[in-house]
């Protein structure tokens, strides 16, 4: 039985199942250049459940965010070593955005990272996503570095973060 998290509309927000990992694929290819492995997913599911998350319209999967936690120096401290999540993916398919639907999965997302004792989460975005980029904006994320052709097909990518105080 899944465990409904947020409920906004008709879309729940929910943790990711296995049996989501296909329709999930989907919503990446359709959405995104970037690509992974199934196995990939299995294993970001399997180390971060509580920040591997859906939203479903009607039992359909329309959107996902998949973060897994590391450890590496602070995007906010000089010479800090901390525990860090990553939004490693996130997508909504197109006739869904603009909903608010994006927005509720990062910050389900962000609990579930800060249940994990992180210090900090970070995520890297495309300059030219400027709707992405003033959503983690309005969440508290701040760009804090510029990725020089960061993206396959040569774009840059904005690193943002947002500290955690416990």
């Amino acid at each position: 039985m899944q465990v409904i998290l947020r409920q906004l509309g008709d879309c729940i927000i929910r943790r990711c199942d296995l049996a989501d990992i296909i329709p999930i694929m989907e919503i990446n290819m359709k959405t995104l250049p970037e690509h992974y492995s199934d196995y990939f997913y299995e294993s970001l599911l399997a180390e971060l459940p509580e920040a591997f998350l859906v939203g479903e319209i009607q039992g359909i999967p329309v959107g996902y965010i998949m973060c897994k936690t590391e450890y590496g120096f602070s995007n906010f401290k000089k010479l800090g070593f901390v525990k860090k999540g990553h939004i490693v993916s996130i997508a909504v398919l197109e006739g869904h955005r603009q909903k608010g639907i994006g927005k509720a999965i990062v910050e389900e997302a962000l609990k579930g990272v800060k249940s994990k004792k992180c210090d900090e989460l970070y995520l890297e975005v495309r300059c030219s996503n400027t709707g992405g980029v003033k959503l983690y904006e309005n969440l508290g994320f701040i760009i804090k570095q510029r990725l020089k052709v960061y993206y396959r097909d040569g774009e840059d990518a904005f690193l943002m973060a947002i500290e955690f105080h416990y």
